[in-house]
């Protein structure tokens, strides 16, 4: 079978929306260090790979929103394709304690190889499927560890993440405050976005409205998890963007 970078899920639904995936998958694909970064299947199945559970909730949240999705069908540790192409993180040589042996001495060529089979057709598949409506607004999907080694546990069960463009952020985040089961962080894990990434990239630059979500990936592991999830956030989606009137 031939190797696809990534995978489009209703292509033809007729949403607005556009849910993302850039860290779906933990595939090497052959051409990359005989399809073995040097790491055991243990670390291979972590957060340093891609985003557990991430793929399935995408899954879901498309199917209800009656979305196209997108998904990356390479390990962000293969190459990343949520930071710009100029990022020194693009090509991970540690992450959380771990070394990641084929990439150690990864050089230019083999850099641009990656680049050129994995990073660019995802991005420019997504650039395609965003610009297919003139008022398309985009959901990125994204899952994270509960505590990073040697760190304190996080406490919050899913946070937004957004930049310069708080339309959807606000809406949303009234939302899932309001609920009293939810622990909800504003750029949590993480702040904001880095220039050059997936939402820079295909939202931002095009004004279009967005919001990075971030679950703790504990708490979508099955698929009954990430369906509940999806159909808990779905219709606070769709509030969110009638509330933000754009």
């Amino acid at each position: 079978m031939t190797y696809a970078p990534y995978e489009i899920i209703g292509e033809h639904r007729d949403s607005r929306w556009l849910v993302t995936c850039d860290h779906a998958a933990n595939t090497v694909p052959d051409f990359v260090a005989g399809g073995d970064l040097g790491l055991p299947p243990e670390d291979m199945a972590r957060h340093i790979a891609y985003d557990p559970g991430a793929a399935g909730l995408s899954r879901y949240l498309a199917e209800i929103l009656g979305a196209p999705a997108i998904m990356s069908n390479f390990s962000r540790l293969v190459i990343d394709p949520n930071r710009g192409e100029d990022d020194p993180t693009l090509l991970m040589k540690l992450y959380d304690g771990t070394i990641i042996p084929a990439n150690r001495h990864a050089d230019a060529d083999e850099r641009e190889m990656r680049l050129n089979r994995c990073y660019r057709p995802y991005h420019t598949a997504l650039s395609e499927l965003a610009a297919r409506r003139p008022d398309r607004a985009i959901i990125s999907v994204h899952s994270y560890t509960r505590q990073l080694r040697g760190r304190a546990p996080r406490p919050w069960h899913i946070g937004l993440l957004y930049a310069a463009d708080e339309r959807l952020f606000r809406p949303l985040m009234a939302m899932l405050e309001a609920e009293p089961d939810i622990c909800v962080g504003a750029n949590e894990p993480y702040a904001g976005h880095l220039p050059g990434d997936s939402i820079a990239r295909h939202a931002i630059a095009y004004e279009r409205p967005n919001i990075l979500l971030e679950l703790r990936n504990d708490l979508i592991e099955t698929q009954a998890q990430q369906r509940a999830w999806a159909e808990r956030l779905a219709p606070m989606l769709g509030a969110a963007l009638d509330k933000a009137g754009c």
